[in-house]
């Protein structure tokens, strides 16, 4: 065989086992533009995410509207995760998937930019569980649904980051942006504890 061929086939090979056994990212294409990357937060080994709560603003009519601003996932542990989180409004009651379900694939609502009017960016989420049911967050209603994302299948997800922009001194604020999510690299162990109280909360700095 040609040693450049051989070479190119286990490069493929490779790629193919990483996308196989490594964490597999989940995102949207509709995110917004603005902010940074938080850090990535998992929940802990053998555990998976089975629901969620956001942090949401509350129209301000005529001030600066922010929309959502925050996303924290629960693990089947009874630990709660979240990356970077906008400073204003306030979190919401966690929805989550069936007993032993776990949340597997996402859409985004997200408002495009507005020019010289009021921008918000992202607006609300909706995630779906492996069963099948669906999560919708009690966010604000400016901007359009987006399409799903890839799902993470019976694994589901154990992993997260999300895009905030820091708040502007002279500007416009939209707080979150954008988010993505890792799957499980394989099934979790850990079953759910729907109805407890969260242990603990693994989290990024609020930004100010």
């Amino acid at each position: 065989m040609d040693i450049s061929l051989h070479a190119t086939l286990v490069l493929v090979l490779c790629g193919c086992l990483q996308g196989a056994w490594g964490q597999a990212k989940i995102t949207v294409s509709n995110g917004g533009k603005w902010g940074t990357w938080g850090p990535e937060q998992s929940c802990p080994k053998g555990s998976f995410a089975d629901g969620f709560a956001i942090k949401v603003q509350t129209p301000q009519l005529t001030g600066d509207d922010t929309a959502l601003n925050g996303i924290r996932l629960s693990c089947s542990d009874g630990t709660t995760i979240q990356s970077n989180v906008g400073p204003w409004g306030h979190w919401s009651q966690m929805k989550k998937c069936p007993p032993g379900k776990r949340l597997t694939q996402f859409r985004l609502r997200v408002e495009k930019c507005q020019g010289l009017k009021d921008d918000t960016a992202a607006n609300n989420i909706k995630f779906y569980c492996t069963d099948g049911t669906e999560l919708q967050g009690a966010g604000r209603c400016w901007g359009t649904w987006g399409p799903q994302s890839l799902s993470c299948g019976q694994n589901g997800i154990c992993s997260m980051a999300s895009r905030v922009e820091a708040p502007q001194e002279k500007g416009d604020n939209t707080a979150l942006n954008d988010v993505y999510f890792k799957c499980c690299s394989e099934t979790p162990t850990f079953q759910s504890t729907q109805g407890t109280t969260p242990s603990s909360t693994t989290t990024a700095p609020q930004l100010q």
